[in-house]
């Protein structure tokens, strides 16, 4: 999908959330968003969100003179996630639905994004995510599509959120032994996306192979993915796309088999999926 004028706005209002987190200087804070509004006059309007976002927060790292804009946030969005765990072990613990109920808990954990047009309170989210109705629920078919795969590629959104990610792979993985399992990373530091570094908040590799997909935007661009990403996300049975982002990237796609998680966080996307901000989201297609 393509940006609109709605998300120039977003993405000016995020150099300043940039600019929240990581400075107290007014200064840097009037430099950081007037950037953004100067790049904004060039934004291609037959690019995605994340393609346009990707200049935009290089651009932002730069004059901040940071290789991580969001460094610390990220630490401290993994440390949230980690004190939830044992109440989202349980919540999946407690049905005899196992992988419905990860895959579920793993949606809960897509309301941690810095880019966000609105913020959500996760643990709110956690609290009600084993019985709150999804809008788009197509659950049951993408679990009937897992149950005959060989292989799956799950490609990851957030930090923080990862964490959910990492017990739906492990209920996949211990109910499926013999699925292959791919956890697809972004290629460098992007937003609060989750990079290769960030797997070592858990055992990801006893469960999965992670590959980083090279893509240097906060979603899955198959342009400029490695070769070797190409080939997982085409020859992959099921591909399971976490967040906006990778909603944004990938609609269109060129390949069948393929979900889409998120909770709808931004108006544009609500439209694009004629859902309503706040909606939770399993759409296979």
């Amino acid at each position: 999908m393509n940006i609109t004028k709605e998300c120039v706005e977003c993405i000016i209002n995020q150099s300043a959330r940039v600019a929240s987190h990581i400075t107290k200087d007014e200064k840097l804070t009037s430099e950081l968003i007037s950037n953004t509004k100067k790049l904004s006059k060039d934004f291609d309007f037959q690019s995605s969100p994340p393609v346009v976002a990707k200049r935009v927060y290089e651009e932002l790292a730069l004059i901040a003179k940071k290789t991580d804009l969001y460094d610390e946030v990220k630490k401290q969005s993994t440390l949230k996630a980690l004190e939830l765990l044992p109440k989202l072990v349980d919540i999946i613990n407690s049905t005899d639905q196992r992988v419905k109920a990860s895959l579920r808990v793993a949606v809960a954990g897509n309301v941690i994004d810095l880019a966000s047009e609105v913020e959500f309170d996760v643990e709110e989210e956690v609290s009600k995510i084993a019985s709150v109705s999804f809008a788009k629920d197509d659950f049951d078919t993408l679990i009937e599509k897992i149950e005959k795969a060989s292989t799956l590629l799950y490609i990851g959104d957030n930090v923080g959120e990862h964490i959910f990610d990492f017990l739906a792979i492990k209920t996949l993985k211990q109910t499926y032994p013999k699925l292959k399992i791919y956890f697809m990373v972004r290629g460098t530091y992007i937003i609060n996306d989750v990079t290769l570094e960030n797997t070592k908040d858990l055992e990801f590799e006893k469960y999965c192979e992670i590959i980083d997909s090279k893509v240097p935007t906060p979603g899955f661009v198959y342009s400029l993915a490695s070769k070797e990403s190409k080939e997982i996300f085409d020859t992959s049975d099921v591909v399971i796309t976490k967040g906006m982002g990778n909603y944004e990237c990938l609609t269109p796609t060129h390949r069948k088999n393929l979900a889409y998680l998120l909770k709808v966080k931004c108006n544009v996307v609500a439209a694009h999926i004629n859902l309503k901000l706040g909606d939770l989201v399993c759409k296979f297609i």
